[in-house]
């Protein structure tokens, strides 16, 4: 490899898994305030796949050619002028950037260094690289935007998923009553995790099922079968619908009205408290990290064939060091 030249899945195009290819590309170097990271692994997340389509976050991004993924960990490689908080040799992970372009899957990024923290310590590289963006959402979810207390009912749908696991885990942490939905083949490992009804979606409707609902976590949006306009249902006077993918339409918004209850839209943001706090729940084992699978970097196109296929038990995660 040139000197101060790196690998990174580049797309020039919008377009299927396809579009994606290893390139060498300029290295990054920090500007004063940031710092320079090693990326070890990059956590692969359904908004990836969207945006290499066209979907997803794309606007923000503009046209391509760019670099996807925000998930990384690594080893911080060397600090811009102003740095105090991490030095060369620290271990971090982070979410750097989002929404905006972070490049993620490459072997290094640069960004502020108030958007990383420092890695859970009892995982490797690629668990620590499928926990930010996802527990990111499930912890602003909950934790701030919904405000979820002890003895509350919370439900969770895509509660398998990358940020599903996390979501369960965390609503345990905080002492709600939840109830999941996934396939049958996820609900042993779900009450594992903490939850204590898990509805099977391909059997019943889940509004059939659930009641009394505080909180509706809801990860799955109207493009399919009207999740959230049927979530209303479950909710209490007042309840609160997070919808995370799809966000809110007119639609959805005069249905809550109409019903007496709240709906709100989300997005996810850098949060390195937050991502110390998560930390601190890995080490004391009180949430665990679920990597069904890590692909080398030259295997992006396979990654994204994978998730988009659906049905991931946790994350995916790709290994960016030879």
């Amino acid at each position: 490899m040139s000197a101060g030249m790196m690998r990174a899945v580049v797309q020039d195009g919008f377009g299927g898994p396809e579009v994606l290819r290893v390139e060498q590309v300029p290295r990054p170097e920090p500007l004063p305030t940031e710092v320079l990271v090693r990326v070890h692994a990059a956590g692969v997340n359904p908004v990836d796949w969207k945006t290499r389509a066209g979907d997803g976050i794309a606007g923000v991004l503009g046209q391509p050619p760019f670099v996807l993924g925000w998930d990384v960990s690594g080893v911080v490689e060397a600090v811009g002028f102003g740095v105090t908080t991490l030095k060369a040799g620290d271990e971090v992970y982070g979410m750097p950037w989002f929404p905006r372009s972070a490049g993620g899957y490459a072997e290094y990024v640069t960004a502020p260094a108030r958007q990383f923290a420092r890695k859970p310590i009892t995982v490797g590289h690629e668990q620590a690289a499928a926990v930010p963006l996802a527990a990111l959402t499930a912890w602003q979810a909950l934790v701030d935007t919904a405000d979820l207390r002890a003895g509350q009912r919370v439900l969770i749908h895509a509660a398998a998923g990358g940020v599903g696991h996390f979501a369960v885990q965390l609503a345990k942490h905080l002492g709600a009553h939840i109830v999941a939905t996934a396939g049958a083949g996820r609900h042993a490992w779900l009450k594992e995790l903490g939850a204590d009804e898990v509805i099977d979606y391909t059997e019943v409707r889940f509004e059939d099922v659930a009641r009394d609902i505080d909180v509706v976590i809801d990860l799955v949006g109207d493009t399919h079968d009207m999740t959230s306009l049927r979530s209303l249902q479950v909710l209490r006077p007042n309840g609160l619908l997070v919808a995370i993918p799809a966000g809110v339409s007119p639609e959805l918004a005069a249905a809550a009205q109409a019903r007496g209850v709240q709906v709100t839209p989300f997005l996810v943001e850098p949060d390195a408290p937050a991502l110390t706090r998560i930390a601190e729940l890995v080490d004391a084992g009180q949430v665990v990290v679920e990597v069904e699978e890590v692909f080398p970097l030259e295997q992006a196109a396979r990654a994204h064939a994978r998730g988009e296929n659906g049905r991931t038990r946790g994350k995916l995660v790709l290994r960016t060091t030879a």
